[in-house]
């Protein structure tokens, strides 16, 4: 810290305006550190509260200087997102008085500048949202273009605003399902803890949202409100009977005859035998598809009404709403995407937008699988759809890589639109890893094949393994090429549970990438780029 101080006094950092601080900040995405190896500041985070400097430092790990807060990832031998067993950041403040501002953290002086060194952390969330409200995620439903950007290791963010920067869209920057909760060992509360304090690093003050993904019931719903996360992706899969489909009419008669008279009623005569004109297309709905569509949905479209009512209670108001029908085995038809749309605009749900199962394979980390001329049909049919049934916005999930219907999309929504991203920029960590420290990108490679058959369990993908070239065949230079062959994007996509699990591969991977940031930050930044560019994202200030 009494280099951190130093660097501080020689600069004269304490007697600068925020004008003045702002004048140190890079345009570009290069020279972001201001010190050196002992210690420096990240330029973009230098901000004046009162007479004190606030800043993001990065320094040598193991200083001794104990666990400033107890935050995950943040003691001294644990690696984690803000430390590792090479590197550390902390939130320092410093002052010409007594820190008070309610962190948690190891005070002291040094000359005549006292100082905190905190860990950023769940813990520290309070202060930080207090004396930065830009950095507490926030509802972007009036928002037209939003990109989720989970960030799974909680070192890809910068990367991510980077991108964001460049274009008029709005990021998630805190976007993690149950699933990926499990696989990762994370929480709620350090995802958003996580992107919070990079938020402050990167002086992002646009606004970000925060995505509790594929959640299915309501105490899961009020675990990631509790923890500042805004949006919820309700996974309607629990409560959608998808078997009807295949039922018969007798069954379906049945099965319609169970439901609350008013909803009959409702079906009856609002959609039986009715035809609806969109845009460029006609949506009819027959009495038997009527009658099937509302078995298959009721119970989920009143769950749904259900969880609206209860966001609404819970936050004000101030809440993204998204309804995920996705999670099947068969694409949405249109004319039961027009059904669920309307049904959820006449229960009056505040749907901020909604996911259906497009025609075609979505697989984790790949490009497009299937007829590209008949997405672009069906595609437009659906965002017609959603722009004449209370103009929420269209969103793709498992939508990472997927770059040849991505100028489709973007057309066809006219840019409201969701996109779900998440794999990929692990990829980009472990691209960055195999460029870089190919030691340890032959040890992740290798385990990879280890925790690829559980990880199957839980994720759809075909992709063939055995065909992916053995290892010992490469040089370190071909390494990288590995992060574009399909096959091993699969792999090394779905078994990150596994490997951020192992002891030895999670050390050495958070060592990796905390001494490698830039080029990691980098490489995200570029990927993310490339998604937005091809959707046609208008760029800032365009």
């Amino acid at each position: 810290m009494e280099n951190l101080v130093r660097l501080v006094v020689e600069r004269d950092l304490l007697n600068m305006s925020q004008a003045e601080l702002d004048a140190l900040k890079p345009e570009e995405d290069d020279d972001l550190l201001l010190g050196s190896t002992r210690g420096a500041l990240y330029k973009r985070s230098l901000q004046v509260v009162g007479n004190a400097l606030v800043a993001i430092a990065r320094m040598p790990a193991g200083r001794g200087s104990g666990d400033a807060g107890g935050a995950r990832g943040g003691a001294p031998g644990v690696t984690g997102p803000f430390g590792s067993t090479t590197f550390e950041k902390r939130l320092v403040v410093f002052s010409p008085e007594p820190v008070r501002f309610g962190f948690s953290g190891h005070s002291g002086m040094a000359g005549a500048v006292h100082y905190q060194e905190v860990v950023p952390g769940p813990v520290n969330l309070g202060p930080l949202w207090e004396l930065f409200s830009w950095t507490r995620p926030c509802s972007l439903r009036e928002k037209r273009t939003t990109i989720g950007m989970g960030d799974r290791i909680g070192m890809a963010t910068p990367g991510h605003i980077r991108a964001a920067r460049r274009f008029d869209v709005s990021p998630v920057l805190a976007q993690q399902s149950i699933r990926e909760l499990d696989f990762t060992g994370r929480s709620f509360s350090d995802v958003v803890a996580d992107a919070s304090f990079l938020v402050f690093q990167e002086a992002f003050t646009s606004g970000y949202g925060a995505d509790g993904d594929h959640l299915k019931t309501i105490p899961d719903i009020d675990r990631a409100l509790a923890n500042g996360m805004p949006m919820i992706t309700l996974d309607l899969t629990g409560v959608m009977r998808p078997q009807a489909a295949d039922w018969g009419d007798a069954e379906i008669t049945a099965a319609f005859n169970r439901l609350p008279a008013d909803f009959r009623r409702r079906v009856e005569e609002e959609y039986a035998g009715r035809s609806f004109a969109l845009e460029s297309a006609r949506i009819e709905i027959d009495e038997a598809t009527a009658r099937r569509c509302a078995v298959m949905y009721g119970p989920a479209l009143s769950f749904s009404e259900e969880v609206d009512r209860h966001l609404a209670r819970r936050t004000g108001g101030a809440y993204d709403l998204e309804i995920s029908v996705d999670e099947t085995t068969t694409p949405t038809l249109p004319s039961h995407h027009y059904f669920i749309a309307r049904e959820l605009e006449v229960r009056g749900v505040a749907v901020n937008s909604l996911a259906p199962r497009f025609v075609g394979d979505f697989q984790k980390g790949i490009d497009y699988i299937g007829d590209l001329d008949e997405f672009t049909r069906q595609f437009t049919v659906h965002a017609e759809i959603a722009r004449a049934a209370g103009g929420y916005k269209v969103s793709v999930h498992s939508g990472s890589d997927k770059f040849s219907v991505y100028p489709v999309v973007g057309d066809r929504t006219r840019m409201r639109l969701h996109l779900k991203t998440s794999g990929t920029s692990w990829l980009e960590s472990l691209r960055t890893i195999a460029q870089a420290d190919s030691g340890t990108y032959r040890l992740i490679h290798q385990r990879a094949f280890d925790y690829f058959p559980a990880a199957l369990k839980a994720y759809h993908i075909t992709a063939d393994v055995d065909a992916i070239a053995p290892l010992a065949d490469r040089s370190d230079a071909q390494l990288p090429a590995y992060l574009d062959d399909a096959g091993c994007r699969q792999l090394l996509h779905i078994s990150y549970g596994g490997l951020l699990r192992d002891p030895e591969v999670r050390e050495r991977y958070f060592a990796a990438l905390h001494a490698h940031e830039s080029p990691h930050v980098a490489n995200v930044r570029n990927h993310i780029v490339r998604h937005l560019e091809l959707l046609g994202a208008p760029k800032s200030g365009a």
